[in-house]
C-alpha cells in the first residue's frame, strides 16, 4: 500500500505583489506549514515583545520560503506590501495552518471578478 504524503508547501499568487529596490514586482509565491519552532521564535523577537501587531509579518517572513525571485522574505520588506496582499497572506496563512480548507476566497487584480482558488502543492 502506498502511503499518502503529507504537503507542507502552497502555491500562492498575491493580488498586486512585493516591488523590490529594483522595481520587480512578485507575486508568485511559495509558503510552508507554520512549527511549533516557528511560533516560539516570533515570541522571543524583540520587535514582536515591543509590538505585539508585528508577530503576523514576523510569522509570514517565517514561513514564506520563496516569493517571486527571492528565496526569503523579511518581515521589513513585507511592511511594504499594500493592505490587500497582507489580509491575503494572512487569510492564506489561516486557511493552510488552521482551517485545513483548500479553497480560498480571490478575485482577478485585471477584472476585479471574485471567485474561489483550489490551494496548489508545491511541486505538483
Amino acid at each position: 500500500m502506498r502511503r499518502k504524503q503529507l504537503c507542507t508547501e502552497f502555491n500562492f499568487t498575491l493580488p498586486r505583489g512585493l516591488i523590490d529596490s529594483q522595481d520587480r514586482v512578485h507575486r508568485h509565491g511559495v509558503m510552508r506549514l507554520a512549527t511549533a519552532k516557528d511560533e516560539i521564535w516570533v515570541q522571543q523577537e524583540r520587535v514582536v515583545q515591543d509590538n505585539p501587531a508585528y508577530g503576523a509579518l514576523v510569522m509570514l517572513s517565517r514561513v514564506i520560503s520563496r516569493l517571486g525571485s527571492l528565496n526569503s522574505v523579511t518581515s521589513e520588506q513585507l511592511e511594504g506590501l499594500v493592505l490587500r496582499d497582507i489580509s491575503y497572506l494572512r487569510e492564506f496563512y489561516n486557511r493552510i495552518n488552521q482551517q485545513g480548507n483548500t479553497h480560498i476566497p480571490t478575485h482577478c487584480p485585471h477584472c476585479d471578478t471574485q471567485f474561489n482558488v483550489r490551494l496548489e502543492f508545491a511541486g505538483e
